[in-house]
């Protein structure tokens, strides 16, 4: 499963990508829906949990955390912008 990053996610995590391996690869349960991956990331980066907001796009779309995903989905974790 690839996440694509924007902001200071790319920061925290030193990538604009990240490679979640299948359970397979590594014998761990993997994330099954955005509320999942968020903890999973959470616990990986704690450093996420301290943004103020942090949106997840599933298919160009921003999902909830009971939506499912699946390793071939495109995720995207869109973090709180400020602007003037």
């Amino acid at each position: 499963m690839t996440v694509l990053l924007f902001g200071v996610t790319k920061d925290i995590i030193g990538s604009p990508t990240l490679s979640i391996p299948t359970a397979s690869i590594t014998g761990k349960k993997l994330p099954k829906t955005v509320g999942e991956l968020r903890v999973y990331l959470g616990n990986l980066y704690p450093r996420l949990n301290n943004l103020s907001s942090l949106a997840i796009a599933v298919n160009n779309s921003y999902a909830e955390d009971k939506k499912e995903i699946n390793s071939y989905d495109e995720i995207a974790l869109i973090p709180p912008v400020s602007g003037g």
